[in-house]
């Protein structure tokens, strides 16, 4: 082996103020000794997994395929779109078999800590349980931290359990624009359970109801001001109201909560037709009331299906889906046409100077993007 050396310039008449060596290279036998000029180095492209590979690997239960589904469904990329759909088309019929159960809550109700109880206590009856858990997005970076997975410690090493966490993208209820073909992919791979946690910011999760069969809503103890601030649109699309954190010494004021719910929602119009919404108590430190919890959505499950009231809610569902989507093409559409991309800065800026009113603006543009599709 050649002597290591120490760097040209360094003194040698002070060795010691200098400990570092420069290691020669060896040249291996085979291996080019120089590189031509002007070569670039691309990084290789990881192969793409194609539809039937997707389909038979959420089929078959591949955890990794079906994370790799939800990516292609959650893109926004053109590109992947007509691919997203031929994927959730062949999907398609194997879904619709689980239950969807939204929860929301008010910040600090502890809804994650919940779920992981509520999750490992339905994987522990043998049932395949999905968490699709909406993070919400920066206004101004638009990044998440998607930190569920690490509040859920103990349910996401569970085999039978799978967490998504989800970026809100700006979507109004911290719902993800594209939570719904996710909810369906987890269908199609097997999930019993589908267990939407959205973000709590107050009435506007009402946009949880049209995707989901049975509308949870989290409380804390204390109902005098927390009732006051409680908005009661989203109090009437509750199926039940769960007072969450009733354990120690915080108990008897959990019971206290309960009844002050109760009352009030006796007072509301029913969420779901033929069901009448009642508040429960629950402690996911001690696991009191969650097996009770599954046992009023399962009753609840068992009277809509009996009733038709399920597969009506459903199909409903599924009509809103459709205005849904429309929405968003409208809104992709409008603001990607070259025209109104071009007119728009402009037009915002005449009309903060006070020159053109906000309705001639948007009158001009959508004149402009209306005579681009005759």
């Amino acid at each position: 082996m050649s002597e290591d050396l120490k760097p040209e310039w360094s003194d040698p008449n002070e060795p010691d103020k200098f400990s570092k060596l420069i290691k020669r290279g060896q040249e291996l036998e085979g291996q080019p000794v120089t590189i031509e000029k002007n070569t670039v180095f691309q990084k290789r492209k990881s192969m793409e997994p194609t539809i039937e590979e997707l389909v038979h690997g959420v089929l078959t239960g591949n955890r990794g395929q079906l994370a790799r589904a939800i990516t292609l469904v959650e893109s926004n990329a053109e590109q992947h779109f007509h691919k997203a759909q031929e994927l959730l088309q062949k999907l398609l019929a194997h879904s619709g078999k689980a239950i969807r159960i939204g929860i929301t809550g008010v910040p600090g109700a502890g809804k994650s800590t919940f779920i992981e109880a509520f999750g490992t206590y339905l994987c522990d009856l043998g049932l395949r349980v999905a968490v699709l858990a909406i993070d919400p997005s920066s206004s101004l970076s638009g990044g998440s931290i998607l930190g569920d997975k690490t509040r859920m410690e103990q349910l996401s090493r569970n085999p039978r359990a799978f967490i998504r966490p989800s970026p809100t993208a700006g979507k109004l209820g911290g719902v993800h624009r594209k939570t719904r073909e996710s909810m369906l992919i987890c269908e199609a791979a097997g999930f019993d359970v589908i267990l939407i946690e959205t973000v709590g910011v107050g009435q506007s999760e009402v946009i949880i109801r049209d995707m989901v069969d049975f509308f949870m809503l989290l409380v804390l103890t204390g109902a005098g001001d927390e009732l006051q601030g409680m908005k009661k649109g989203i109090m009437e699309l509750a199926d039940t109201v769960l007072v969450h954190k009733a354990d120690g010494a915080n108990k008897e004021k959990a019971e206290q909560t309960r009844k002050e719910y109760s009352r009030i929602l006796h007072f509301l119009q029913p969420a779901t037709k033929g069901w009448a919404s009642k508040a429960y108590t629950c402690s996911s430190l001690t696991g009191e009331g969650i097996k009770e919890v599954w046992d009023v959505i399962k009753d609840f499950e068992l009277k809509g299906k009996s009733s038709g009231v399920f597969a009506e809610r459903r199909k409903g569902q599924q009509r809103d889906w459709i205005y849904s989507l429309i929405t968003d093409q409208l809104h992709y559409s409008f603001f990607h046409h070259p025209e109104v991309k071009l007119k728009l800065p402009q037009l915002e800026n005449e009309v903060m100077a006070g020159e053109k009113t906000a309705a001639t603006a948007v009158d001009i543009l959508f004149h402009t993007f209306l005579s681009g599709k005759k």
